[in-house]
């Protein structure tokens, strides 16, 4: 065998690549092939297992989260203001022919109450309730959450406005929990998404000196332990339903810090840490970041994997679960086949730990927004079946879904 071939098995044989073999015609995209990411030990108990199950999930992102200072007119309209279509049980089955086990429907839902009491209207959460059934009877899980509330008239984590803030979480998760009392553990509430200091210069960002930062990240703790409180005292399967709390503005570093803290539950091992990790943030969130990324660079593979590994040492490896509700990778220049190498590494990074990922779909793809859309909804049509079949090669499947039509 000449020298030049044994060089080229060395490389495949040292990074653990069968794809570095692999002649692709030039302009194919090629999924990684990975041999060498450490399976970790997970626990083998029944919240491990719940969340291995829920797998692979997709964002019904800016539809129901949609929402407006101020706005005249039926409220119904919300709905499709951000995302230009409405949702349709023909784009649920969709999402799910193409192996997504879980639907993510971030809800705002300060547009649409009102009184002292918080009121729920009742034809938006009708129509809430309508989506999610779409994706229950297809024996997917659906995560329903508070999104875009960040008020100081609603949900401000401040000390100033919390007594505000913990009237408007039970008023909220009162209603939820007693409208959904009779879904099985198929549905999985949160309690909050990003609840953070929003408009504050430590918005995003505080370090452990700050007293500001540490008073919020308190009122979070307070809160999560509210909405835990609440709907444990909903009835029927809210006795024992899976629930999702996360740390200052959901961060991963934010859940493990020590001023984070697990609210108290009455049933045993139901409680999901909740993170969102646009890892990493100059390739897959900042506009001006980046448009390249390899699956084999030792640095992607560094940052995704440093994350990650605390999450697995804090929560995993004592058996509690860890669901990163939001990730993924903003379009760039048509960086295809970077966006795949991403979602490749960060989903066999992610199932490797035992963790679930759900994509955030805002139904972007043109123009200069953050363009995360994968699924295109006015055409019920995947522009991207390259990053399903990523997604879904590494998502614990025995037999991989079949790839979406384009």
């Amino acid at each position: 065998m000449k020298m030049r071939q044994w060089l080229m098995i060395a490389i495949c044989l040292t990074m653990g690549l069968c794809a570095a073999c692999a002649q692709a015609e030039e302009g194919e995209i090629v999924i990684p092939q990975f041999d060498d990411i450490l399976q970790f030990r997970v626990p083998q108990n029944e919240a491990m297992a719940f969340v291995q199950d829920m797998r692979i999930g997709w964002n019904l992102g800016n539809t129901f989260d949609a929402n407006f200072d101020s706005y005249n007119g039926n409220e119904m309209n919300i709905e499709s203001a951000w995302c230009g279509v409405k949702t349709t049980e023909a784009m649920i089955e969709a999402i799910h022919a193409a192996g997504f086990n879980t639907l993510r429907i971030p809800v705002s839902w300060h547009n649409h109450v009102s009184g002292e009491d918080f009121a729920i209207s009742g034809q938006w959460l009708d129509r809430v309730e309508e989506v999610a059934g779409w994706a229950l009877a297809r024996d997917m899980y659906v995560i329903l959450n508070i999104h875009h509330d960040v008020y100081p008239q609603y949900m401000y984590p401040s000390e100033e406005h919390y007594a505000t803030a913990e009237r408007y979480v039970a008023s909220i998760w009162r209603q939820l929990a007693e409208r959904f009392a009779a879904y099985d553990e198929h549905l999985i509430f949160e309690s909050m998404n990003e609840p953070r200091l929003r408009g504050e210069d430590i918005e995003w960002y505080f370090d452990a000196d700050n007293a500001r930062g540490l008073e919020s990240a308190e009122c979070i703790n307070r809160l999560n332990q509210v909405f835990v409180d609440t709907v444990r005292a909903g009835g029927g399967h809210n006795a024992d339903r899976y629930l999702m709390v996360p740390g200052y503005c959901a961060a991963p570093g934010f859940a493990c810090a020590s001023y984070f803290r697990m609210p108290e539950d009455t049933a045993e091992n139901r409680l999901i840490v909740s993170v969102h990790a646009y890892t990493p943030y100059s390739f897959a969130l900042d506009m001006n970041g980046t448009d390249s990324f390899s699956a084999y660079g030792a640095s992607s593979k560094r940052e995704i994997a440093n994350f990650m590994n605390d999450l697995y040492k804090k929560y995993i490896a004592n058996g509690t679960p860890v669901v990163i509700g939001e990730f993924g990778a903003m379009e760039k220049k048509g960086n295809l086949q970077d966006r795949v190498d991403f979602a490749a590494l960060y989903i066999a990074s992610a199932s490797a730990r035992g963790m679930a990922c759900c994509w955030w779909d805002n139904n972007l793809f043109k123009g200069n927004g953050e363009r995360f859309g994968l699924f295109d909804r006015k055409t019920c049509s995947w522009p991207y079946p390259e990053l399903v079949d990523a997604m879904m090669q590494y998502a614990g499947y025995d037999q991989i879904p079949p790839r979406p039509e384009n």
